[in-house]
């Protein structure tokens, strides 16, 4: 696997060579580039297994890059999993933090239309740039080594953060950044989800797990004409706030009648798609188990289990498909903001908290232990 372990470019870069003017410029903590020296960045110690807060060099850009003054960015499972060591680490030290949005600071040569000033929403990965999609022109949406942000190379829960011209997305001032950061991973993961399922109107859907991405699944199969939408989560306030989101039924998946009320909400056919946004053995279990012929699972959440279908004569008799599903594609993240500037789609909900960066543990520590339900808590550096 390719890995971009680039060092952070900095202005002190040719410090040698660097006349009096630029070392005052420096010292001053500006450079002619308007970016400042130094910012403030999360550091998560792969090793040592610590994150803390640390003033690090701000990034600049280079050929067909941008940097960006990060307005806020979302704390996901998948940034908890990488610190707990259920997602192997690409880079021994790396800035956490994927779902971020705010506004252009400094453009590298050949950055396309981007200028300063310009507000945007960051797709959270780039192509490799070596593999065979590649190098035949395929891009960022059928890279077979995609590079993920806050794994691959430094995110964004900190001040300012580099990346690709081709991963930003233009936000319009109707949409504020706070909800744009919400649509890059926590609603774009699930819409590509569906995108995956080639979920169909009228199709009947489940939800295992209303966290922030199943909680967006139920408004987002919503907007795309599912029915009837079962949301199931053990916890009261969590189906409650589905059945508010569009919901059409919201059950107790540990409940023992579980099993025979999805069969009854679908009139005995069982379901056309489940979404699996937990991915332990119980939840993949149930799921699978619900689906009627030819019904699709797809597996959205992450998990250390070991999943199996069970037993292949009733999983070949059915024609059921398991389906993985990772990421969004980039016109995924397009559309989202499209609805969400028509108006079409509301995620003002979607935002439970905003902390400073300084308080990142403290939003880990109530995503962790689930305290208040959160949907997505922010960072705003």
């Amino acid at each position: 696997m390719t890995l971009d372990a680039r060092p952070i470019r900095t202005g002190a870069d040719s410090a040698d060579s660097a006349d009096s003017t630029d070392s005052a410029a420096s010292a001053a903590g500006a450079v002619a580039d308007g970016l400042p020296a130094t910012m403030r960045a999360a550091r998560f110690d792969t090793a040592a297994g610590t994150l803390k807060v640390e003033d690090v060099p701000v990034p600049r850009p280079g050929a067909g890059e941008v940097v960006v003054k990060v307005a806020a960015c979302g704390i996901c499972q998948s940034d908890l999993s990488q610190l707990d060591g259920h997602i192997p680490p690409r880079l021994p030290v790396v800035t956490p933090g994927h779902e971020a949005s705010g506004v252009v600071a400094a453009v590298g040569d050949g950055a396309g239309h981007w200028k300063a000033g310009d507000r945007v929403v960051l797709g959270a990965g780039k192509a490799c740039g070596t593999c065979p999609a590649c190098r035949f022109g395929g891009g960022t949406n059928t890279c077979e080594d995609l590079q993920v942000m806050a794994f691959h190379y430094d995110g964004a829960w900190a001040e300012y953060v580099l990346t690709d011209a081709t991963t930003l997305i233009a936000v319009p001032d109707s949409v504020p950044l706070e909800h744009a950061a919400v649509l890059a991973d926590a609603v774009s993961t699930p819409y590509g989800a569906i995108d995956t399922a080639q979920l169909r109107s009228a199709e009947s859907v489940g939800v295992w797990g209303l966290g922030g991405l199943g909680t967006h699944l139920v408004q987002l199969t919503r907007v795309c004409g599912a029915s009837p939408i079962v949301a199931l989560d053990p916890l009261p306030a969590a189906r409650e706030r589905a059945l508010a989101l569009g919901a059409d039924f919201a059950l107790d998946p540990t409940d023992g009648y579980t099993k025979a009320r999805l069969k009854e909400i679908t009139g005995g056919k069982g379901l056309d798609v489940a979404f699996d946004c937990v991915g332990r053995t119980p939840s993949f279990t149930q799921a699978e188990r619900a689906l009627g012929h030819r019904g699709r699972l797809v597996l959205v959440g992450i998990s250390p289990d070991p999943l199996a279908v069970g037993p292949e004569l009733h999983f070949v008799r059915n024609r059921h498909t398991v389906i993985g599903h990772t990421g969004y594609r980039m016109e995924h993240l397009e559309d989202l903001v499209e609805l969400t500037a028509r108006g079409r789609l509301d995620i003002s909900g979607s935002v439970s908290a905003i902390l400073p960066l300084e308080e990142v543990n403290e939003g880990i520590r109530r995503l962790r232990e689930r305290e208040g339900n959160p949907i997505r808590i922010l960072l705003r550096p």
